[in-house]
C-alpha cells in the first residue's frame, strides 16, 4: 500500500527553503531524520515505500530524495533507477541511506545512479553536511553549461540582478544562430556542437579584456546572452558577429560551401536550400537605473527577432534607453 507525503507544514515551505523527501519503511528513521533536517532549516516530505516516493516526485519534484536501499516492494536502487530513466528526474539529487556499510553496496548505490550515501545509524551533523554538499554541488552543475562552461541560467540570472541592485544602467544583448537546426540535421549533433564552442569563442573572445568586464552567458542549444554596460554592447556585438562570419566557414565540407547553401528535404520530400549559418544579436539597455530587468530582457529578444529577420548575420539595437527601434 502506498502512502501520500506527510509533510508538516500544510501551507508548505517557502520558496527558497530547500525540500527533501524522506523514503524509509522505517518510522523511527524517517523521523528522526525529519527531526535533524527540520532542526536545520530544511522542509521535509516524507513517504513510506518507493512507489509512493515515485508518485511524490512526479507530482512535486524535491530539492533531494533521501533514499532507503532495503523497502518491501520497489527498493531503492529501483527507485534510482527509475529517477534515472526519465527525463524529468535524471537530474534530481538522490542519497541513499543503507545499513550495511560494505564497499560492494556503495558501488552498487552509486552504479545504479545516486549521488551519495549514508549508513545507518548515521550522525545526525554528517547527514546535514553530506545533504549540503550534495545540494551544492547539483547547484554549481547546473549553473554551467555542461558544453561550453560558460555560466548557465541561473548566473545569468543573478549578473542581470546585481547590475540592478547596483543601480547603473546595464545592457542585455540576446544571441542566436540562424539556420543552425539544418545544419545540426545535415552534419550531426558532435559538429553542431563543435560549431557552438565556437560562437561560444567568438563571444568570449570579443569580450575579452572590456572594462568593466562583459559577463557572457550559455542559456542553452544556441542561446546565448552578454551582458554590459550600455556603451560596450553594440561595439562587442557587432565583434561577435564579425568573427563568428570569419570562422564559420571552416566548419562546412568544401562542396556545400561552394554551393553557398545546404540543400535537405522538408518534410514533404521537397529540397529546400538553407544558407551559411550566420548570427543575430539583440541589443537592448535599461534606460533608469531601476528599469525593470524583465522588460529589458524582452526588449533584448524582440531585437533579436528583428535582427533574424534580416539576411546574414546582424545586430539589432533597441535604443529606447532613449527609445528606438532596430539597426541592422
Amino acid at each position: 500500500m502506498t502512502t501520500a507525503p506527510v509533510r508538516a507544514d500544510a501551507a508548505g515551505p517557502a520558496p527558497d527553503v530547500p525540500r527533501v523527501l524522506v523514503v524509509d519503511d522505517d518510522a523511527t528513521i524517517a523521523g528522526v531524520a525529519r527531526l535533524c533536517l527540520e532542526l536545520e532549516g530544511f522542509a521535509v516530505d516524507v513517504v513510506s515505500d518507493g512507489s509512493a516516493a515515485l508518485q511524490a516526485v512526479r507530482a512535486d519534484p524535491p530539492d533531494l530524495v533521501l533514499l532507503d536501499v532495503t523497502m518491501p516492494g520497489l527498493s531503492g536502487l529501483d527507485v534510482v533507477r527509475r529517477l534515472r530513466a526519465e527525463a524529468a528526474t535524471a537530474a534530481l539529487p538522490v542519497m541513499l541511506v543503507t545499513a550495511r556499510g560494505l564497499t560492494a553496496d556503495k558501488v552498487v548505490g552509486l552504479a545504479a545512479g545516486a549521488d551519495d550515501y549514508i549508513v545507518k545509524p548515521f550522525d545526525p551533523e554528517e547527514l546535514i553536511a553530506r545533504i549540503r554538499t550534495t545540494l551544492r554541488r547539483t547547484a554549481d552543475a547546473r549553473a554551467v553549461s555542461p558544453l561550453t562552461g560558460l555560466p548557465g541560467n541561473v548566473r545569468i540570472e543573478v549578473e542581470i540582478r546585481s547590475r540592478v541592485r547596483a543601480g547603473t544602467p546595464y545592457a542585455i544583448g540576446h544571441v542566436d544562430l540562424d539556420e543552425f537546426k539544418s545544419y545540426n540535421d545535415h552534419y550531426g549533433f558532435l559538429r553542431g556542437d563543435a560549431l557552438l564552442l565556437a560562437l561560444s569563442s567568438c563571444l568570449t573572445s570579443a569580450a575579452a579584456g572590456q572594462d568593466p568586464p562583459v559577463f557572457v552567458g550559455h542559456v542553452g542549444g544556441d542561446d546565448f546572452v552578454l551582458v554590459s554596460t550600455p556603451e560596450q554592447a553594440e561595439p562587442v556585438a557587432r565583434r561577435v558577429a564579425e568573427r563568428f562570419d570569419e570562422v564559420v566557414r571552416r566548419y562546412y565540407d568544401p562542396e556545400d560551401l561552394a554551393r553557398g547553401v545546404l540543400v535537405q528535404p522538408d518534410r514533404r520530400g521537397e529540397l529546400r536550400e538553407h544558407p551559411i549559418v550566420s548570427v543575430s544579436i539583440g541589443v537592448a539597455w535599461s534606460g533608469a537605473a531601476d528599469s525593470d530587468h524583465r522588460a529589458v530582457v524582452a526588449a533584448a529578444g524582440e531585437m533579436k527577432r528583428y535582427a533574424k529577420s534580416q539576411t546574414g548575420s546582424s545586430v539589432a539595437v533597441d535604443r529606447r534607453g532613449s527609445a528606438g527601434a532596430g539597426d541592422g
